[in-house]
């Protein structure tokens, strides 16, 4: 599907973002090996986290959704999961791809993890080598390095386990398949990456123990405890809004009761490096979240900002729209250290650089990063997601500031994460 967009005036008005994608995996995967009855609110009905609710089903797990659309698990610990009849698609989602092997890791039988076109090249061997470390016995397409994987699981021992890179993917994965294990596992990471698992974890039961960026678990000694959750905003969904407020003139918003966890917010740090104009207001704790609304208005001027190094992770899904920000900031913006990025849904890194110059855009491509050039006056053209759903909404961003139209091809792609995106959007602009 094609998504034609014109400049807009200014963005006002209030708004709720979807819930957040990475608690809704985790929410629906960790209620299965729970004992017990788990209820879960706000779950994000995107692509995405449907994949791992449909692969929890397909490994025997009783999942139930209510008229209210609540979902209700009935759980019968770790040890219940079943043997799956069929092939487990896991679409678009790395998430559930990655977390679901370490899930099964530790079961007694064999499990075929396959996904979509895109899924089928993005990077497997850093799970599989931790696990394999640990005694599960798995296999990947091209020398192991991706989908489709072979699990078959069964008896693991604890490793000590140095990433090469931050990933919460990864880590979570190791961690999954450490509640199997004999003894007690420690991850340690090069820069810390989002934490949801370890705090869902704990608010079961676990054992964790977090020195720095190293983490150590021990096996749970008890059933773990079923949960009743109310799933917090996306701040990475919200992250779009806060860019398109800051970029057009005259513009004013508000983002409601958004997951403000600081291992997810470095973009509003470098945001307000660069002079935007952001407040945060109304702060509680939800589902052992931090979460709060987001005042965000446009800024009167921005300056260009060097971004690498430990916050890299903190905004890893924020980059496509970075970019899109750092064309209007007076100076050049450097974003570097994020090679992981070539590793997306589609290369980010090279999407970016591509589409970002038939906007007339001053962008020079790196291994790890990017170099762009502002302030720029954005022209419309005929861009291209790449079936990614964080290009296409930050495209849908730039358009919002180019003169003329703009097209972006296959935008549908959005559904990924966000359904209601074009319609909220529409609803903003003035």
């Amino acid at each position: 599907m094609e998504r034609l967009l014109r400049k807009a005036k200014a963005l006002k008005g209030e708004i709720t973002p979807p819930a957040d994608k990475s608690i809704s995996h985790r929410a629906v995967m960790f209620a299965c090996m729970a004992e017990g009855h788990s209820r879960i609110k706000n779950f994000l009905w995107a692509k995405d986290p449907l994949s791992s609710l449909t692969a929890m089903r397909s490994l025997g797990a009783e999942i139930q959704i209510t008229q209210a659309k609540e979902i209700m698990v009935n759980a019968k610990g770790l040890h219940s999961l079943k043997e799956p009849e069929n092939v487990i698609d896991c679409g678009n989602s790395g998430t559930t791809i990655r977390l679901l092997s370490g899930i099964l890791a530790g079961q007694p039988f064999l499990s075929v993890l396959t996904g979509d076109d895109s899924l089928r090249q993005r990077p497997m061997r850093r799970i599989i080598e931790p696990l394999r470390l640990m005694g599960a016995n798995i296999m990947g397409r091209a020398e192991n390095t991706l989908p489709p994987l072979v699990i078959k699981g069964g008896h693991l021992k604890a490793i000590n386990y140095s990433m090469p890179i931050a990933s919460a993917q990864v880590k979570s994965a190791i961690l999954l398949a450490a509640l199997f294990a004999e003894g007690e596992t420690s991850v340690t990471e090069p820069h810390k990456s989002r934490d949801h698992t370890e705090k869902m974890l704990k608010s079961m039961g676990v054992e964790l123990e977090i020195n720095n960026n190293t983490i150590k678990i021990t096996p749970p000694e008890h059933p773990l405890k079923p949960f009743d959750i109310v799933i917090p905003n996306d701040f990475s969904s919200a992250a779009f809004f806060i860019a398109g407020a800051c970029l057009v003139s005259g513009s004013e918003i508000i983002i409601k009761n958004v997951c403000l966890n600081e291992t997810r917010t470095g973009f509003i740090e470098v945001l307000k490096s660069m002079g935007a104009n952001i407040e945060i207001f109304n702060l509680k704790e939800q589902a052992g979240e931090p979460v709060g609304d987001i005042s965000v208005k446009t800024a009167s001027a921005l300056k260009a900002v060097s971004v690498q190094g430990e916050i890299i992770p903190r905004l890893i899904d924020e980059f496509p729209v970075l970019c899109v920000v750092a064309t209007q900031a007076e100076g050049t913006t450097v974003i570097k250290d994020a090679k992981d990025l070539r590793a997306k849904e589609s290369d980010r890194i090279k999407a970016m650089t591509t589409e970002l110059s038939k906007m007339g855009v001053s962008i020079k491509e790196f291994e790890d990063g990017v170099e762009i050039k502002g302030p720029c006056r954005l022209k419309g053209a005929r861009v291209y997601s790449y079936k990614d759903h964080r290009i296409a909404m930050a495209l849908s961003i730039a358009a919002l500031i180019a003169q003329g139209e703009t097209v972006i091809k296959d935008a549908d792609c959005v559904d990924i994460s966000f359904p209601e995106f074009y319609s909220l959007l529409e609803m903003l602009q003035r």
